[in-house]
């Protein structure tokens, strides 16, 4: 017998999704992915307000980004959603009305959690580097981790992994210092 071809995925398919779960596009296959539980929300949430004064506003910062939570960015046949993404001003003036993107960001940020961290580290980040995104932070908010990489040609250069509660001035936001702790749930207190 031949080999069964399956179906590429397509922009439809994710419309058809129910809205409590998080669809993309990746090399074709579409991922479907509940909410996040709260350590990947409050991780994602947090690092937002974070950055949002210093870099989005320009209050305590040097200002000149656009930030966005969870955007949606088509990259050819791939359709991809980080946890959070940033454009410079200077290459995306003023924020489209549009309900996606497809300038790559400048930044991306992705919140691991155990059903999406092989996808985040490996399928996502080769796109990422293909389409020119400059800086990729990966949170883990379980093992209280933030990896921060650059890109160089078309290879990731890691340029640092931070834990648990370090202060810690990472491209491409080093004008802040970032206190991590702020970024995890409190430990659970026992009875």
């Amino acid at each position: 017998m031949g080999q069964e071809t399956k179906r590429r995925a397509t922009y439809e398919d994710l419309l058809a999704l129910p809205e409590h779960v998080v669809g993309q596009i990746i090399d074709g296959e579409l991922i479907v992915m509940p909410r996040p539980a709260s350590p990947h929300a409050r991780g994602s949430f947090s690092l937002g307000g974070e950055l949002y004064g210093p870099f989005e506003r320009g209050r305590g910062g040097p200002g000149g980004w656009h930030l966005l939570a969870e955007p949606e960015l088509h990259f050819s046949e791939d359709v991809l959603v980080p946890d959070l993404a940033g454009w410079r001003r200077e290459r995306m003036p003023d924020m489209p009305r549009t309900p996606f993107f497809t300038l790559a960001p400048d930044w991306v940020c992705e919140v691991l959690s155990p059903s999406t961290a092989a996808v985040d580290r490996v399928r996502k980040k080769r796109i990422y580097a293909r389409e020119g995104v400059r800086h990729v932070w990966l949170i883990d908010p379980e093992l209280r981790t933030l990896e921060v990489y650059r890109l160089d040609g078309h290879q990731w250069v890691e340029q640092g992994t931070y834990s648990g509660e370090e202060r810690v001035r990472a491209e491409p936001f080093e004008a802040l210092e970032l206190e991590l702790g702020v970024l995890w749930l409190p430990e659970p207190k026992g009875p």
